[in-house]
């Protein structure tokens, strides 16, 4: 079962020997004692009373969602930290542990792995009608869908969680040129830190069903991330550093898969 890359560095495409297609729709019920020891120190930032706390310690929650009535969906919420979260913090771990020695020395992987697992917080507060619309967002319910990256960096920056953390928390959909989202200055730079959140959550968007797609195999994934690499958004040895996980048997470990 291997991947390989063809011209890595420069113009080529991904070739593979498998399909891999992961239709992950985790029931919160799931493993919940398994990740309540698993994850204790960063669930406490992710309960109903501590983010009520967020809240009202920080004014520019409420500011951003132009209401004075703030809304919690921790249905929603507690989907996510099964599902999507769960997966994001393994991936990026698979990340850490692929790339060269030289770019793992200069990796602060309790950052990564906090903010990867913390990432999108902020979709507790998008209503879920557009979490879950089975179709295109209008340009209105986009703009809505967009602040969920700096909402999860405004409640959270009242508790003790540290700045770089909160910084790939912030930019998670941020890139190296800049063209993500929430707006950044010229003096930005999308470090190597940030480079394996985003890869991260971005493959597992991919190959995750949802409500409004199917869920995509790895090689399709790999496929429409390595554009990223040709458009200079990601750094050429951050994507064969997943690609390689994604050949590794931690990978096939971490994931219910079906052979196709």
């Amino acid at each position: 079962m291997v991947l390989d890359i063809t011209r890595p560095l420069g113009v080529g495409g991904i070739y593979t020997n498998f399909t891999l297609n992961r239709r992950r729709n985790v029931p919160f019920a799931g493993s919940a004692q398994e990740d309540t020891f698993q994850y204790t120190s960063l669930n406490r930032y992710v309960s109903e009373k501590a983010l009520q706390q967020m809240i009202s310690a920080n004014p520019q929650v409420a500011a951003i969602l132009n209401t004075s009535q703030v809304n919690l969906n921790m249905m929603e919420l507690n989907k996510l930290l099964q599902g999507h979260a769960k997966d994001t913090q393994n991936i990026a771990k698979g990340i850490i542990e692929n790339l060269p020695f030289s770019l793992k020395n200069n990796v602060d992987e309790k950052a990564v792995t906090d903010a990867a697992y913390l990432h999108d917080i902020g979709k507790v507060l998008i209503p879920p009608e557009i979490l879950n619309k089975n179709g295109r967002l209008t340009p209105e319910e986009t703009e809505i869908m967009h602040k969920h990256s700096e909402l999860g960096y405004e409640l959270l920056k009242t508790t003790d969680i540290n700045k770089k953390t909160l910084h790939l928390i912030r930019n998670h959909h941020q890139n190296a040129k800049k063209s993500g989202y929430p707006f950044v200055g010229k003096d930005f730079k999308a470090d190597l830190n940030l480079q394996i959140v985003a890869l991260a959550d971005k493959f597992s968007a991919l190959t995750e069903e949802r409500v409004y797609k199917s869920a995509m195999t790895p090689k399709q994934a790999l496929t429409i991330i390595y554009k990223d690499v040709q458009e200079e958004k990601l750094n050429p040895l951050v994507f064969k550093a997943l690609v390689n996980y994604t050949n590794s048997s931690a990978f096939i470990q971490n994931n219910p898969v079906n052979l196709v």
